[in-house]
């Protein structure tokens, strides 16, 4: 079988959410499955590092696809017409976009649809693009997956598709996220806060992550307490990041705010293993991977009460309201100071993150693909309620 792949987000350095999504199940699909040809699409000169095996065969699409009118161009004529000329028997795409002119079997992972319930969030011509083909996505794929079944649920009742037609695959955790020893977690303190504790936020700088609302809270939280503790934010900006900016240009103590920026995989599970606790409080999420690399990690996590955190985080968080400054800075007080708490988040994170794993979302993204091709696959539809 001919599989083509939409790679675009194996980005060298740069990989996200969906990106790792997307590294992590193709790696263990390629090797588990010798005996299918892929073929990987992306649309940029390529890592050779993400052409996993010898029954991979990589393709570049100009021009790179960064914008909704290049994203129709791309979909709607370059992928069809590729799929056409290596003569596909599946295209599978990750990152929630597909083409509704082709008519090769398709497999499409749509991890969220933040931009129905928050479209001022995101640049006014992306929110439209996403509002306006993403529910035709989702009616068009062969077979639909997601990554949670808060998502799953969404999906069914915001597009219409019926909800059994849904296939949900978690996210997993890279086995890298561990804890790490005393000495070495005081050289990153030293690094990065001078020694001192720190909370860390870790994910891209936008409206939908909630930064903006995290620093009012460090800022009341350091004004009512007075431990020393900082904030770390480490990621990079997308976009809309003016309420960032100006909440941090009020602050009171945004001289103990840190931000890294973009860091490396290896930095970010030392930065990760040595914090004081993850504070992630986004407004929506469809899963939210750093809350599980941070109990990977020995770490303890504040997160929202919303959207699938409380699915993926179970009984092993410290629930907050993302909208409620003040629940946050609570949070915060008592992590710092009840140590009892913070053993039993760390306890309860290490059994709760196994249940999750790359190994066996791969293998579950792979039923999925059987399920497609055993079915017709060129008339299987989700069925639409």
């Amino acid at each position: 079988m001919v599989i083509a792949v939409n790679t675009r987000l194996l980005l060298k350095d740069r990989l996200e959410g969906i990106g790792w999504f997307t590294y992590e199940i193709l790696s263990r699909m390629v090797r588990n499955h010798p005996e299918h040809q892929f073929v990987f699409i992306f649309d940029r000169p390529y890592d050779p590092a993400f052409v996993f095996g010898s029954n991979v065969t990589p393709k570049v699409l100009f021009p790179p696809s960064r914008h909704p009118f290049l994203w129709v161009w791309w979909f709607e004529w370059s992928i069809p017409r590729l799929l056409r000329q290596v003569g596909a028997d599946l295209f599978i795409s990750t990152d929630g976009y597909l083409s509704l002119t082709t008519d090769v079997p398709q497999l499409l992972v749509m991890h969220d649809i933040n931009f129905v319930h928050r479209p001022k969030d995101l640049p006014w011509l992306t929110s439209k693009y996403y509002n306006h083909y993403f529910p035709e996505f989702a009616k068009t794929a062969t077979k639909l997956v997601t990554v949670s079944d808060f998502s799953a649920d969404d999906i069914s009742r915001s597009f219409g598709v019926q909800r059994d037609a849904i296939s949900v695959v978690y996210n997993g955790v890279n086995t890298d996220f561990a804890p790490i020893g005393p000495g070495e977690s005081d050289r990153v303190r030293m690094k990065y806060t001078s020694g001192k504790p720190y909370f860390l936020f870790v994910g891209a700088l936008h409206p939908r992550k909630n930064v903006d609302g995290l620093l009012k809270a460090f800022d009341r939280f350091r004004n009512d307490n007075g431990q020393e503790v900082k904030m770390v934010i480490a990621g990079g900006q997308m976009f809309k990041t003016g309420p960032i900016r100006e909440v941090y240009r009020q602050m009171k103590f945004s001289e103990e705010v840190i931000f890294t920026g973009r860091v490396s995989s290896h930095e970010l599970k030392r930065l990760m293993a040595s914090a004081l606790a993850l504070t992630f409080v986004p407004h929506f999420e469809g899963f939210g991977i750093p809350v599980i690399e941070a109990m990977s990690a020995g770490t303890p996590v504040i997160c929202s009460n919303t959207t699938s955190l409380p699915e993926v985080g179970g009984k092993a968080v410290l629930y907050v309201n993302p909208a409620d400054v003040g629940d946050i800075a609570s949070a915060m007080h008592r992590i710092s100071v009840d140590g009892v708490l913070r053993n039993q988040l760390i306890e309860r994170g290490f059994s709760q993150k196994e249940k999750f794993s790359w190994d066996r979302s791969a293998e579950q993204l792979w039923r999925a693909v059987e399920e497609l091709m055993e079915s017709d696959g060129k008339n299987g539809k989700p069925g639409h309620g």
